[in-house]
């Protein structure tokens, strides 16, 4: 998540101001860490009092729904970007791992695991997350058939397949991300990539279950 890029150019205030709430929601979660951070941690960093904060966002929740909302948008660009250079979509798939995944600040992994967990505890936030998933998943679907149309990748990958891989793959990165000091996107990026152009090329494929052992 992150909303810095989307402040920029002139909107209303009223919509100005909440992405600058926004803004200090992101940097309030980070720095307590997203279940201990509080409203008024929220409102202290924006410089407003909890009271006139409520009247923009009435819950952490929905501070939660506007940062998803948010990176939402940026994500559609993200996908949209890719489509329209599917004549070079392996490298494009390829640079964008590393620039979305590998390159992940681990703060932002931090606040992303803390959100996951909470989606444990908290209904609301569960059904944010699915729905993000869910986005995300239909997205890369699109990218996994671009790319066999394209050329780039085999026409034996199962493309729903490929997406749910691919997110399960992300999610770890990003946990290893927010939980090991010494992770190092270099020493790791052989073997991301390694990992997406098996997937790419049909080399990995789900287990039927016939013939498998427990």
């Amino acid at each position: 998540m992150s909303v810095t890029p989307l402040l920029a150019g002139r909107r209303p205030a009223e919509a100005e101001r909440r992405l600058h709430i926004l803004a200090a929601a992101e940097h309030a979660f980070v720095r307590h860490g997203f279940h201990a951070a509080t409203m008024q941690h929220v409102a202290d960093e924006v410089g407003m009092s909890a009271g006139n904060l409520y009247r923009y966002f009435p819950s952490k929740d929905a501070l939660v729904e506007g940062l998803c909302q948010l990176d939402q948008a940026e994500r559609a660009q993200a996908f949209a970007d890719l489509m329209a250079n599917h004549h070079q979509i392996k490298p494009a798939l390829r640079a964008a791992l590393r620039q979305h995944v590998l390159a992940k600040p681990p703060e932002k992994a931090r606040l992303l695991v803390e959100i996951w967990a909470e989606a444990g505890r908290n209904p609301r936030v569960a059904a944010i997350i699915a729905s993000v998933d869910a986005d995300v998943l239909a997205g890369l679907e699109q990218l996994m058939e671009t790319a066999k149309a394209a050329g780039a990748a085999s026409r034996e990958l199962d493309s729903r397949f490929g997406a749910r891989f691919f997110l399960a793959f992300a999610a770890g990165l990003f946990k290893r991300i927010a939980t090991e000091p010494d992770f190092d996107p270099e020493a790791e990026t052989p073997m991301a990539l390694g990992v997406l152009n098996a997937l790419l090329a049909g080399a990995l494929t789900p287990d039927s279950g016939e013939g498998a052992r427990p």
